[in-house]
């Protein structure tokens, strides 16, 4: 489950993504790093904020769709820098993108589209938290695809209880949307 840059490139070019047209649009990156044992993607623990539906999870780096933004490639490009300080136009290759996903907060489909784009960060360095992060890190795709992070995140939907797929790595679960785009993103580093 470890791909090249350029192959991974290759798989999802041959995917039959479109870029949702009407409605809401947000963006998010999964950035990359090939790292001695495993391919690993940049996570971030959002900030506690109230009115925010995703406050306090773990999320791709990633927003609305604003308009001073060429196109969602620009979203993801500016939402890194701003929330983790990430310069995906300087120090990344894009890679490509995954099929957008319809968002879901607390059980409502939402009219937002988000669509995750995949980047190759080449020389990360330090990254810089913006207000909207409370920390940053790095999760390992091997690790995750191997299923030595399972685990299993109770949610209340109202009055059911649901418990979700998701993963736990250095105390923090990834469950919901990015567990989602990440599950995507194994499939393809799997071929």
């Amino acid at each position: 489950m470890r791909p090249t840059p350029d192959e991974l490139a290759e798989r999802l070019a041959r995917l039959d993504v479109k870029t949702p047209r009407r409605g809401r649009r947000s963006a998010v990156a999964a950035a990359l790093r090939w790292s001695a044992g495993d391919v690993e993607v940049l996570l971030m623990q959002r900030a506690e904020r109230a009115g925010d539906r995703w406050s306090g999870q773990v999320s791709l780096p990633g927003g609305g769709h604003q308009p001073g933004d060429a196109d969602l490639v620009a979203t993801a490009v500016r939402e890194t820098r701003e929330e983790v300080g990430l310069d995906l136009a300087g120090g990344a290759r894009l890679l490509g993108q995954l099929p957008h996903i319809r968002a879901i907060a607390k059980g409502k489909l939402l009219p937002m589209s988000v669509t995750p784009f995949v980047f190759e960060a080449r020389a990360p360095g330090a990254l810089q938290l913006g207000a909207e992060a409370t920390a940053a890190f790095w999760l390992p795709l091997g690790a995750a695809a191997a299923g030595a992070l399972e685990h299993r995140h109770e949610y209340r939907l109202g009055p059911v209880p649901l418990s979700l797929p998701a993963w736990r790595f250095e105390e923090r679960v990834v469950w919901g949307l990015t567990y989602q785009v990440l599950a995507g993103l194994i499939e393809v580093l799997r071929g």
